[in-house]
């Protein structure tokens, strides 16, 4: 688990910014915990705290988890990323 902060760009609902954490994560793309509703093709960035650069994406998937939370899916828009976490475990 790693402790980001999720940013919408020009989702046009206004300013979407949270801090959460990530469920699951590769090089490629990881999937968070959000407090909002995210539409396919939604663009973002993840900004790890403590690990690395952020990244941009887009929500691949969104799933409601309880009443209040939905797991995110994104997919990571260029290469991998190279994340202090993903070093350590061989770039999952």
């Amino acid at each position: 688990m790693v402790v980001v902060r999720l940013s919408g760009l020009g989702t046009g609902r206004g300013e979407v910014e949270e801090q959460t954490y990530t469920d699951n994560l590769s090089s490629s793309g990881v999937r968070v915990c959000s407090l909002h509703r995210w539409l396919p093709g939604d663009q973002v960035e993840v900004a790890p705290v403590d690990q690395g650069p952020p990244m941009q994406g887009q929500v691949i998937y969104c799933e409601k988890f309880d009443k209040a939370r939905f797991f995110v899916g994104l997919k990571f828009h260029h290469g991998h990323a190279p994340w202090r976490i993903l070093q350590r475990y061989g770039r999952a």
